[in-house]
């Protein structure tokens, strides 16, 4: 693969000035084209598109349903925990480090954005993790 790609995720939000509010003001995604029934947005490179539905729940917990982003760098992984923190944005889950003194060991923290999706970032201590480290049979926790 020598040229880029971009991942597209569409999902639920019921209006579209509250996402705004989380996703640009929290977040610091850059909003694109916008109508009263949707949004594009520009999440660190990466074009999400919110959608106006008239009813959503909450899961009972971080599966099977979450998105975010995996940074290659720590301090840019603290430096949005840190955003979403002065922000004041919910976390479904604080920040804490799984698997630790593995290979799979990684920082990770979930936000719940006003409409109920979660929103999982983390950072692997070993890039290998990402895809690889197959022998490993771990992945996420076990709730």
């Amino acid at each position: 693969m020598d040229s880029v790609v971009l991942f597209h995720l569409a999902f639920p939000v019921v209006d579209i000035p509250t996402t705004k509010k989380f996703y640009v003001d929290g977040l610091g995604c850059k909003p694109g084209r916008e109508t009263p029934n949707s949004l594009i947005l520009n999440l660190y490179g990466h074009q999400l598109v919110a959608h106006t539905t008239t009813e959503l729940a909450p899961q009972k917990g971080i599966y099977p349903r979450h998105f975010g982003l995996v940074f290659m760098a720590e301090p840019d992984w603290e430096t949005l925990l840190h955003r979403a923190k002065d922000h004041q944005l919910t976390f479904y889950q604080d920040e804490k480090h799984r698997f630790p003194g593995t290979t799979l060991e990684h920082r990770t923290f979930f936000l719940q954005d006003p409409f109920f999706n979660l929103l999982e970032f983390k950072y692997y201590c070993h890039p290998s993790a990402i895809f690889g480290e197959v022998d490993q049979a771990q992945v996420g926790d076990t709730e």
